[in-house]
């Protein structure tokens, strides 16, 4: 049976692409992803994730990585939820892989409700699709399943990329690219004073992106 695990890397970051990460390999090949030492993306060093990404390459029968970038998120949430767009891209990832079942980290706080919605946009884009499939949607399951736990990783190191590149090409150390991130919030700050705009890896609808914006105002209309 085909197994698949879906997950993302970068819902929440201000600054560069939302990547979500799907692998699909043989249920009984799982085993294999637990012993190569897959965890959650987040508690293993950059170095370890790009070591283990190779080798889930490796083993996997098929990896995809949906790039979302931060103006295509711009752009949706002027007509739709981040939760929207999280199902249509889980399902874009999932016409590239076609399991039998699917299991989900799920990126809605109805954790069953995801599952459902992304079992209908699956459905509605893929109508000649008559085999059953199943989605398994759980917070946090990149904890309990490998191959979730395998989809996390290869989504953060392409993101991960995706942001050194973003430096390197603009000449800036612009942090993690999280919110909550002083160097982030300083680089913005900086540029918007310099450039009277924001780049356009930056997500614009952002609440820090438009809060860069209006300190900047303020402190101008106080001059």
């Amino acid at each position: 049976m085909k197994i698949a695990g879906l997950d993302e890397a970068g819902k929440g970051p201000v600054i560069g692409p939302m990547c979500v990460g799907g692998v699909m390999l043989e249920d009984a090949k799982e085993s294999t992803l637990k012993n190569l030492g897959v965890a959650d993306s987040k508690k293993l060093s950059p170095k370890k994730r790009v070591q283990l990404a190779d080798q889930i390459e490796k083993y996997s029968e098929k990896v995809f990585v949906l790039e979302i970038s931060a103006k295509q998120i711009d752009e949706l949430r002027t007509l739709m939820s981040m939760n929207d767009i999280m199902v249509i891209a889980f399902s874009k990832v999932l016409e590239q892989l076609h399991p039998e079942i699917a299991y989900a980290d799920a990126a809605d706080v109805n954790e069953e409700r995801f599952g459902i919605r992304l079992l209908e946009e699956y459905r509605k884009n893929n109508p000649e699709k008559t085999e059953k499939l199943t989605i398994v949607s759980k917070h946090r399951a990149d904890t309990s399943h490998p191959i979730v736990s395998a989809a996390s990783i290869v989504a953060k190191v392409r993101r991960d990329q995706i942001i050194e590149d973003l430096k390197a090409e603009n000449g800036v150390d612009f942090g993690s690219g999280y919110p909550s991130d002083p160097k982030t919030k300083k680089f913005l700050a900086d540029w918007y004073a310099e450039h009277g705009e924001l780049p356009d890896y930056v997500r614009h609808s952002w609440k820090t992106a438009e809060n860069v914006k209006k300190n900047a105002e303020m402190e101008k209309n106080q001059e």
